[in-house]
């Protein structure tokens, strides 16, 4: 094996997302290399560009120097050299794998490795611009998956002023963050808006008719069709470990990563949605972010160890005419085990509602919706995951100040 010294062998990342501009950003001399066209920029905004409320320029993250449009296809591990697709070779002395998540494509009749006309996934910002170039007023939509992006893209379609048809599997509405009442008052939300919902709703294929190819509907297990002009892929992420598997590193969900976010490589790390700690995949913002702080000081020699996050699901959903804006915070778990005590507060007026989950003594977890006021002290009060003092009245959890 060629030996290389740090020195010698910059820190070269792939993957330009937002994980990876982070680190960009705490690391000097860093190489980043992206497969996408654009530079860095927040994906949390991404309804927004499709609602027409940001410019992609503004959704940009501060400047990082990348080289936009190449895609490593093959990491050599002995020489500690990544290939690239447009035939440059890069020399590393540590490596960071932030190669994020794959929409899911599900494996539905009519939907082959090329995507019809029509079909869309909703991921990235030329997901966001493709569709919004697509959509037309009265144009007929429909959503396939209700979770936090699903959601998201439904709100925003509608806002296009396109027929919104958002069809989950599930129960109810972001099935991982909310507990059914908050999901039956999101649902009333998007109704006002004219997005029609269909839960428990199962689709089993998409009719596309032509050459090439193009979605006419989307058809459902029980045999009825909702007819479609456009039709959104919201159904989660998978996370890209495809060259990490075939340079030989420890996959398992993700990329195994220990507190250091060293995987079975010393020279190799990961984070963001492609990294599996402790056993768990986050697929969130606030988590990648809180990775690349922790890397930039261990790749700097700095002491420092990723303890896991504890991740605030936030979700606002604005609007130029007030009574149809909504934001939404979620954390920990929202649904209550046998012995579990929950306090509610539900209040039709204002439009909000909020739950708590005590479990043994400690904040297992919550939901707002419509009113946030409460969201900083009761998430301090999770992230600390100390017992309440004995004292604390459980309402006064709900108030304003979440008990601080």
């Amino acid at each position: 094996m060629r030996k290389k010294t740090e020195s010698a062998a910059p820190v070269v990342v792939i993957g330009a997302g937002m994980a990876g501009a982070r680190l960009a950003a705490r690391v000097p001399g860093v190489t980043v290399v992206g497969e996408e066209r654009h530079a860095p920029y927040n994906r949390v905004l991404l309804a927004d560009v499709l609602a027409g409320r940001y410019a992609p320029d503004v959704i940009a993250l501060p400047a990082t120097e990348v080289r936009r449009g190449v895609r490593a296809v093959r990491i050599d591990r002995a020489d500690r050299l990544v290939h690239c697709d447009d035939g440059s070779v890069l020399h590393y002395g540590r490596l960071v794998l932030a190669t994020g998540s794959n929409p899911v494509l599900p494996p539905l009749r009519g939907l082959g490795a090329t995507l019809p006309d029509g079909v869309h996934p909703f991921r990235t910002l030329d997901d966001a611009l493709a569709l919004r170039a697509a959509v037309r007023p009265g144009a007929r939509a429909v959503v396939i998956g209700g979770g936090l992006l699903g959601v998201s893209a439904a709100r925003a379609l509608a806002e296009c002023g396109a027929q919104v048809v958002l069809a989950q599997q599930g129960e109810h509405l972001m099935e991982r963050q909310l507990d059914p009442e908050a999901a039956a008052l999101l649902r009333v939300h998007l109704e006002a808006l004219g997005v029609e919902v269909h839960t428990e709703c199962r689709v089993r294929g998409l009719r596309c008719p032509g050459s090439p190819p193009a979605v006419r509907a989307v058809q459902l297990a029980d045999g009825y069709e909702l007819a479609a002009d456009l039709t959104v892929l919201a159904c989660g992420v998978r996370p890209r470990t495809g060259l990490a598997r075939a340079a030989g590193l420890d996959v398992r969900k993700g990329i195994v990563v220990d507190d250091e976010l060293r995987t079975s490589d010393p020279y190799i790390h990961a984070l963001g949605d492609c990294a599996e700690h402790r056993s768990t995949l986050y697929g969130l913002a606030g988590p990648a972010l809180e990775q690349a702080d922790v890397l930039g000081e261990v790749l700097a020699g700095r002491p420092a160890r990723y303890e896991g996050t504890r991740a605030l699901t936030r979700l606002s959903l604005p609007s130029p005419d007030p009574v149809k804006a909504l934001d939404l915070a979620a954390f920990g778990e929202a649904r209550p085990l046998p012995g579990d005590d929950v306090i509610r507060l539900s209040d039709a007026t204002r439009g909000a509602y909020r739950t708590v989950v005590l479990r043994e003594g400690r904040l297992a977890g919550g939901v707002l919706l419509g009113d946030l006021g409460a969201v900083a002290g009761l998430a301090r009060t999770w992230q600390d995951d100390e017992p309440l003092p004995p004292a604390m009245s459980l309402l006064h959890l709900l108030t304003d100040d979440g008990g601080h």
